[in-house]
């Protein structure tokens, strides 16, 4: 067992008290070992403001402004999301504990808290690799906020404009011009998201690929494609309302449609823990009901 004094960053949800729950026994078992806590504002606020709870934690940090040997993030798969941009190019491991229903990327239920961390002071884990995804503006509009994507990046008509028109190339390859809703660049990570929903693959991690799926495409003829994640994939836009959206993990910017977009591989990966007996295809299972008798 590890006799080194860890440093934990905590992200959590701050918009569903009852996925902050477990956060007592979190910091419990970190006291316990005389680990250095640092929890993220927001999450930290929320805690003490509006849960009232006793919060004893040796940092509150914002943005990036923190340095860490293990990240955990509390809540879904849409907080472990929020938590990787923040870590960005860091590189720290990172454990999502899930206080809903069971998630791929938050996998650590609320029973297996305590079990988890003990796998990490025993060095007792795996880290699994993914890509990220970046993209880049050309024209009037910019990406204010993070640029990169764990799960998918989409290109998106705003509110109840008409389809818009998405001239994709592929390593400068004319692709196709899709007329449709949208258009969403996803990771394998990302292929049981946004993605999934609309028709495209499940794709097994690590598999080094990316994955196009239009959403409601105008031809019925038109399908997702996968090409090789070293793929340089650019768009143009038109839309009538002469703007569009860019959805980055779900947060969204509004670009003009005289911006064009780059979509490339992220020079980072980022690291997610496991513990040796997770399984990707039992989640998959488990998560998808495969195999399950409903009636």
């Amino acid at each position: 067992m590890s006799t080194k004094k860890l440093r934990f960053a905590i992200f959590g949800n701050i918009y569903q008290a009852k996925k902050s729950a477990s956060i007592q026994k979190v910091l419990s078992f970190l006291s316990e070992r005389k680990a250095e806590v640092l929890i993220d504002r927001e999450f930290h606020d929320f805690l003490t403001d509006d849960l009232h709870l006793e919060v004893k934690a040796d940092k509150v940090f914002d943005d990036g402004e923190f340095t860490a040997d293990f990240v955990i993030s509390m809540g879904g798969d849409g907080t472990f999301l929020k938590a990787a941009a923040r870590v960005g190019d860091k590189g720290y491991p990172i454990m999502g504990i899930n206080m809903g229903r069971l998630g791929f990327l938050a996998d650590v239920g609320p029973a297996e808290i305590e079990q988890s961390l003990r796998a990490i002071y025993r060095g007792d884990y795996k880290l699994e690799e993914h890509n990220v995804i970046m993209v880049e503006t050309e024209g009037s509009s910019r990406i204010l906020g993070c640029p990169c994507a764990l799960n998918d990046i989409a290109v998106l008509k705003r509110d109840n404009a008409s389809m818009i028109s998405i001239r994709t190339s592929i390593d400068d390859e004319h692709l196709v011009t899709y007329q449709a809703d949208g258009l969403i660049v996803s990771t394998p990570t990302g292929s049981t998201a946004y993605s999934l929903s609309n028709g495209g693959p499940i794709i097994a991690p690590q598999s080094n690929v990316l994955c196009l799926s239009p959403v409601a495409p105008h031809s019925l003829n038109i399908r997702p494609i996968v090409v090789t994640d070293d793929s340089v994939i650019r768009m143009t836009i038109e839309s009538r309302s002469h703007n569009f959206l860019v959805a980055i993990d779900g947060r969204s910017e509004k670009c003009s449609e005289d911006t064009s977009l780059t979509i490339r591989k992220a020079p980072y990966k980022v690291r997610i823990i496991k513990r040796h007996s997770q399984k990707y295809f039992h989640t998959l299972r488990e998560k998808m009901m495969w195999g399950a008798d409903t009636r």
